[in-house]
């Protein structure tokens, strides 16, 4: 008898298998300072403070966000059996909060180490949240009727935008 490895479950493990990895590269992976240029002086500066701003507000809305969730919290994209669907709170700004502080927090330790390779790890974290985003709502949608509604009057990660 053969059982299924954890990573190709029926709830989306190989998702959050990568955004495991994709985290430690923007974190731990190499700093790119002995192959790339240094960033240009006059943007360091700029570079670590916007990158802490990033940081620290990435963190900000994704502990709340997480919080916001209450019970309903999972890292696998697809929700939990006694779930229900919120719209409040961050969720009345974006749909996938958590996301988008992750990714803004990604961006801003890239900045903030000043690290070429980080940039570009949280520039793929950002596809890949997009990604596991679209596969997360398709099962939201077969879970709630309303959900379709929130999805048209509320964004994906940035308000007003996207």
């Amino acid at each position: 008898m053969s059982s299924t490895p954890w990573w190709k479950g029926q709830r989306g493990e190989a998702y959050v298998a990568v955004q495991v990895l994709l985290f430690g590269l923007i974190l731990f992976g190499p700093s790119g300072k002995e192959t790339f240029p240094p960033w240009p002086a006059y943007l360091a500066g700029p570079a670590r403070v916007g990158g802490l701003a990033l940081l620290v507000v990435g963190i900000a809305c994704s502990v709340a966000a997480a919080i916001g969730l209450g019970r309903n919290l999972t890292p696998l994209p697809h929700p939990r059996d006694d779930s229900s669907l919120v719209e409040t709170g961050l969720y009345a700004w974006v749909r996938h909060p958590i996301y988008g502080g992750l990714i803004s927090a990604g961006f801003g330790w890239a900045l903030f180490v000043q690290s070429w390779p980080a940039l570009a790890w949280a520039c793929l974290l950002s596809v890949f949240f997009d990604l596991k985003s679209r596969r997360e709502e398709s099962w939201l949608l077969a879970r709630f009727p309303t959900y379709a509604a929130y999805r048209r009057r509320v964004r994906k990660l940035i308000p007003f935008i996207y």
